[in-house]
């Protein structure tokens, strides 16, 4: 199906990592959450093809990597071709996600170190592949603002359907506001247990003013209701 993804035999896998609840539940309340913010999503893209997609918070701590890589399962079970890229090559985890090497990723493939094909991780999930961030470099926003970041989105454009971005927070670094310049949307990712309200007003203040076309929030680590999960997930324009 893809020329990406292949395995290299001698790389070793990482053991660790935590579980998805739309791979662990899929019945679940959360996981039907996490189907709606995919409708949502695509109601958005009504008019305009939304193919690439940021995902980011205001600050660290708010779970805009789990809803990354939930996203990413459920838009694969739908059974779309989809990659999630860890662009937060300061502090990468969608590697220890998926159990999976991170020797190799998005920080070698900018500096030309690797090709893409070496660099794409098959992962459990059908559809669905990874690019890791790969070793940390010493300028990621100049790594995420190069040509080469434009033509690798370019040439993930020509393989998947959905090409899903696990960028830094906000308020942190200026790597998101690089990125998303570049995609079809943004979504920000509010954790309802710690966040700040000035953080938030700040993050889409920057996202404005960055010219991004932000799609909608997703209310992260809402109380329960009624229900055994811990959580509710919501999206909205």
């Amino acid at each position: 199906m893809f020329k990406f993804g292949k395995k290299a035999k001698h790389v070793q896998y990482d053991k660790t990592g935590r579980d998805l609840i739309t791979l662990a539940k899929p019945k679940s309340p959360i996981s039907e959450q996490y189907r709606t913010i995919r409708t949502n999503l695509e109601f958005t893209a009504v008019d305009n093809e939304l193919q690439t997609m940021v995902i980011t918070s205001s600050s660290s701590g708010e779970g805009k990597s789990t809803t990354s890589s939930n996203l990413a399962v459920v838009y694969a079970q739908q059974g779309k071709r989809v990659i999630l890229v860890d662009c937060d090559m300061r502090r990468p985890t969608a590697h220890f996600t998926f159990r999976l090497s991170n020797g190799i990723g998005l920080s070698t493939v900018l500096a030309k170190k690797t090709t893409l094909e070496k660099a794409v991780h098959t992962t459990q999930v059908e559809n669905l592949q990874l690019l890791a961030a790969g070793p940390i470099p010493p300028n990621p926003s100049e790594l995420l603002s190069s040509k080469m970041m434009d033509r690798l989105l370019e040439e993930l454009k020509e393989h998947y359907d959905i090409i899903i971005l696990d960028a830094p927070p906000m308020m942190q670094v200026a790597d998101t506001r690089v990125l998303a310049r570049k995609v079809d949307g943004v979504v920000l990712v509010v954790g309802c247990d710690k966040s700040d309200r000035q953080m938030v007003v700040k993050a889409k203040e920057q996202l404005v003013l960055a010219d991004a076309h932000i799609l909608g929030v997703v209310l992260n680590k809402r109380e329960p209701q009624g229900s055994d999960d811990h959580y509710y997930y919501y999206a909205y324009e």
